[in-house]
């Protein structure tokens, strides 16, 4: 399953958004009826993670931490926990509930990036702040590339 793109929405009053098309077909291909939603750990955006990414995600961290380690059981509760679960309407919508919209700071205007296997969601004003600048992105880029010499 692979997320490509950067699209713009605006949410309704009722904070129901369409998920954008190009979206949605990756997943009728995939078959997948149901997505989770979190906040990110280290931005102020949304992520849609389609079920079967949620759980190899879960399932990867479980196997990571010891339940019988205090702090590593309070990580994965909290992780696990400041999830919903998204289905998507008959017409491509679903709800970003005000406690998610809260988290993100969304207030009307979206922007979905397709980062691979999950989605973002961002309130516009937000979203540049995730991305470097050109220089800086081509600089960085070109040292991870050339990290074999």
């Amino acid at each position: 399953m692979r997320f490509l793109g950067n699209i713009e929405a605006k949410t309704d009053a009722k904070g129901r958004v369409f998920l954008p098309a190009t979206f949605r077909k990756v997943l009728q291909q995939e078959g997948v009826e149901q997505l989770v939603m979190r906040k990110d750990v280290h931005e102020k955006c949304l992520v849609l993670f389609p079920e079967s990414v949620w759980n190899e995600q879960m399932d990867d961290m479980r196997n990571r931490l010891n339940r019988w380690n205090r702090r590593q059981q309070q990580i994965f509760r909290q992780f696990v926990s400041d999830v919903e679960l998204v289905t998507l309407d008959g017409n491509g919508r679903f709800l970003i509930s005000k406690r998610m919209q809260e988290m993100a700071e969304i207030e009307q205007s979206v922007r979905f990036i397709g980062v691979g296997d999950t989605i973002e969601v961002w309130a516009v004003k937000e979203e540049n702040e995730a991305f470097l600048n050109s220089e800086d992105f081509g600089n960085a880029l070109e040292m991870l590339m050339n990290n074999d010499e």
